[in-house]
């Protein structure tokens, strides 16, 4: 079941929501608690009911083991069992998504001709295999508390994260369901929770599965052997980028949506990277949750900072590569982790050199060096989307080589009276596809020209890099977990008395009621062909 799907908005979120509230004003909140709880596992089950004991298989295994050290037992290695834990979620999603991978790779090397068949991925293995590893690791220190098995089991299970994050820690989700004020009907937070809903199934269905046909058509073409032009690779390769952007933050939209719906905060996951003027300010805010298991469970174990400069470089670089397999079991996303780790080695090395050597004060940048800094780092990150998006490491290094011009400058063809004096240069007017179809949703199936497509990826950048973000236009409703401590941390936070000034404010009132009906009304026509989130795939 997608949250952008008929089934899961025109029935199975208002049913959900209204027996949890039923039962929670009346004072079951244990029901409560049990029914959301069911409800979160039939979500899961929907996609594929065989995949449900692999889920619960794995939260019994874990709470097993969490409480084990949790009560510090004597007869049992609290080291052990931590490996014990470790090894054994590693090896589950090992098997799942690595096993073919690693055979594979194996093969060519070994001479031999291993198979295993088709293993299908169960949704969402990555996300509560992580966010069990942490609570273990936590239980191990100390840092946490000897759960209910039903409470335990939500917060992994949890529908609107369950799939594709956040990442959440145990410690900010159990301990919400012990609010009392989270069983009780709250008109704001339905109305926060339906507009932020509203504005991410926007996102998703007007503009990420939009942008899909012109990425598509690119990456497709390579992949059956032709090679695009400069033109024709950069507006694939942008197409992605906001696609993927998009449909992130649209999913990231949703899922804070649903959850103050239930009066429940998830921590922020996606925060305007495309707005970022450095690398590791990029990784700050793409995908913060993960960033943040990363940095706290492997980063920081490995040695962090704290043996110098070279190891730093080491850790990160294994922290991103492990981070690109993470992502997929292919070489092109280890090689996609690869090239962020030494994008992010190079942004340390010269801001060491630019603080050690030049004294320049870091928290002190001139406008022309941040606008320098952000046009630097988009364009790494386009580089880098190319080999998430492609399927081998042939077809991404030729789009690149289209990218830096060596496929040709061949332009569309209904260009070629405008910029006839082109031809002089050698610049060829055939482009590989001068339209691109793309499905309106079955109402009218359009093909969008070439100037069309242009247009709107222009459009888009232009709303990513200047519009507000929806964390900044719900900022004084403070709509996601720990709100101020997140902001501040990543440099975002603005001056409450200075916020009506700055960005647009939701209010709740009629022009914005009128606003989040019309985004949906607009989103639900448009979903006769419902797409999966693209992380789902990871």
């Amino acid at each position: 079941m997608l949250f952008n799907s008929l089934e899961f908005i025109l029935w199975f979120l208002p049913l959900t929501l209204f027996i949890w509230f039923q039962l929670g004003q009346r004072g079951y909140r244990q029901w409560a608690i049990g029914w959301l709880l069911f409800a979160s596992l039939f979500f899961y089950g929907w996609w594929n009911p065989v995949n449900l004991p692999i889920l619960l298989g794995s939260v019994g295994l874990n709470y097993w083991i969490g409480a084990l050290l949790t009560h510090n037992s004597p007869r049992l290695s609290q080291k052990g069992l931590l490996v014990l834990g470790i090894v054994a979620n590693l090896a589950v999603i090992g098997y799942f998504k690595y096993a073919n991978f690693f055979i594979d790779s194996l093969n060519p090397i070994a001479g031999t001709d291993f198979t295993l068949g088709q293993i299908i991925l169960p949704l969402g293995i990555s996300f509560f295999t992580f966010q069990q590893i942490a609570y273990l690791v936590d239980a191990y220190r100390g840092e946490a508390k000897g759960y209910r098995f039903i409470d335990y089991t939500l917060f992994v299970a949890f529908f609107p994260q369950l799939i594709a994050g956040p990442i959440v820690h145990h410690k900010d989700l159990i301990t919400q369901f012990k609010n009392k004020e989270i069983y009780q009907a709250n008109a704001a937070n339905l109305a926060i929770g339906i507009t932020i809903f509203a504005i991410g199934l926007f996102k998703k269905v007007m503009f990420a599965d939009g942008l899909s046909a012109c990425a598509n058509a690119v990456f497709d073409a390579v992949t059956n052997g032709t090679s695009p032009s400069f033109f024709e690779a950069w507006m694939g390769s942008l197409a992605y980028t906001l696609q993927l952007y998009f449909d992130f933050s649209g999913y990231s939209d949703m899922a804070i949506g649903i959850g103050q719906m239930f009066g429940i905060l998830l921590p922020l996951n996606f925060n305007s990277p495309y707005k970022a003027t450095s690398i590791v300010d990029f990784w700050n805010r793409w995908h913060i949750t993960l960033s943040r298991f990363l940095r706290d469970y492997l980063y920081i174990p490995l040695g962090g900072n704290r043996r110098g400069e070279m190891r730093r470089s080491i850790n990160l670089f294994i922290t991103m590569l492990l981070a690109g397999l993470w992502h997929g079991a292919g070489w092109t996303f280890v090689f996609w982790g690869g090239l962020h780790g030494v994008y992010l080695i190079i942004n340390h090395q010269w801001r060491s050199f630019r603080q050690r050597v030049l004294h320049h004060d870091l928290s002190q940048r001139p406008c022309w060096e941040s606008l320098l800094g952000g046009c630097i780092t988009f364009l790494a990150v386009v580089f880098g989307w190319v080999f998430f998006r492609a399927n081998d490491m042939s077809t991404a290094f030729t789009v690149l080589d289209g990218m830096i011009g060596l496929n040709g400058f061949s332009l569309p063809e209904e260009w070629s009276t405008t910029f006839s004096f082109l031809n002089e240069w050698n610049v060829q007017f055939n482009g590989l596809m001068p339209q691109i179809e793309i499905n309106t949703g079955g109402i009218n199936d359009v093909e969008l020209s070439p100037s069309t497509w242009l247009r709107n990826i222009a459009l888009l950048l232009l709303f990513v890099w200047f519009m507000p973000n929806t964390q900044e236009i719900f900022s004084e409703h403070q709509p996601i977990l720990n709100y101020k401590k997140v902001k501040q941390r990543i440099g975002m936070l603005k001056q409450p008395n200075n916020d009506k000034k700055r960005v647009v404010q939701w209010q709740p009132n009629q022009g914005w009621a009128i606003l989040c009906a019309g985004l949906t009304a607009i989103a639900l026509l448009h979903l006769t062909r419902v797409s999966q989130f693209l992380y789902f795939e990871f």
